[in-house]
């Protein structure tokens, strides 16, 4: 571990706490920053997923100051103060009320809030998959080495935009206000899996710096919370493991449909998109269409649960402004 965490260049425990720790130090200054921040940094995320500005929405990452107290229960856990873990927690607890009710209030002064439903930046954290978790877990490495580090803190900015907090947030507030509470759960998994994600990690890395100082009843006590982390990580990775698979199997759908209008000049697949245990194909060909009772029995070898295809069939005609 001294090769991640040099001993001449590790924080001590009294630093950690200085940066981590929401009440000590100058605690009004430090509080006073964070809801400052946060809520400005959930006005910004908003705005960039209303308005589909990737350029807005990493601004809103590299503000946001959420990842604070998440370390501070990763350290509460490790160095086995209460204390800590709850006023963490209650910040962070907090902080989503907070960002998600910023989207929820913002979605009410959208013209046509169910618009902003199919951009990208709605679309792209609302079907989080088990790649969002590696990145997240991966980027909680990074996260927990560069604040235990007196060297490394310009990586800071990069991890804040590699974990992404305050836009999943900002997304469920947005969907919860355009009455799309399917698509919020989705953007809310994509962050409960980050903070989760954050915490495991940088306690694995505080424990391997050796910053925990616990006695063996506590070792006991910590073991269970290490068990419930580790079991909520689990239940936030089923609807992941359920969307990366989705997503293999829409493309393999989309590759059986393609071989079913192989006979169609013209033919194109626009689409395929799931809808609870229905599938929906959008294809652009002139008629007449193969049988679908063809494509539905392809599919169906396809995936496990037979799911019911139905096709949009969309003709392609040009009209003359004479005509």
């Amino acid at each position: 571990m001294s090769v991640l965490i040099p001993d001449n260049q590790r924080r001590t425990t009294d630093e950690l706490d200085e940066r981590l720790d929401l009440a000590t130090g100058d605690t009004r200054a430090k509080q006073s920053a964070f809801w400052v921040m946060l809520l400005l940094s959930g006005v910004i995320a908003t705005a960039g997923v209303a308005s589909d500005s990737t350029a807005t929405v990493i601004g809103a990452m590299i503000v946001a100051p959420l990842s604070t107290p998440i370390l501070g229960v990763g350290l509460g856990i490790v160095t086995g103060r209460g204390g800590l873990i709850a006023r963490s927690l209650l910040y962070v607890l907090t902080g989503i009320v907070l960002v998600v009710a910023v989207g929820f209030l913002v979605a009410q002064l959208l013209p046509n809030p169910t618009n902003v439903l199919n951009n990208s930046q709605v679309l792209g954290r609302t079907s989080p998959t088990l790649m969002d978790l590696l990145a997240a877990l991966a980027t909680g490495l990074v996260g927990a080495i560069a604040i235990t580090r007196r060297d490394v803190g310009d990586v800071l900015p990069g991890v804040a935009i590699a974990i992404s907090l305050v836009p999943p947030l900002a997304v469920t507030g947005v969907c919860l206000g355009s009455h799309a509470p399917a698509l919020a759960l989705g953007s809310f998994i994509l962050f409960a899996s980050n903070v989760i994600a954050m915490i495991i990690t940088a306690s694995v890395v505080f424990v391997a710096a050796k910053y925990n100082t616990i006695i063996d009843e506590g070792r006991r006590q910590h073991r269970r919370v290490y068990v419930l982390l580790t079991a909520l990580l689990v239940v936030v990775a089923v609807p992941m493991v359920v969307n990366s698979l989705s997503s293999v199997w829409s493309q393999q759908i989309f590759t059986a449909t393609e071989d079913w209008l192989e006979d169609t000049p013209g033919a194109e697949v626009s689409s395929v998109t799931w809808h609870g245990k229905n599938v929906t194909i959008n294809v652009l060909a002139p008629p007449p269409l193969p049988p679908v009772s063809d494509l539905q029995a392809s599919v169906s070898d396809l995936v496990p649960w037979d799911p019911t295809v139905k096709v949009i069939h969309d003709f392609g005609t040009t009209v003359d402004a004479d005509g």
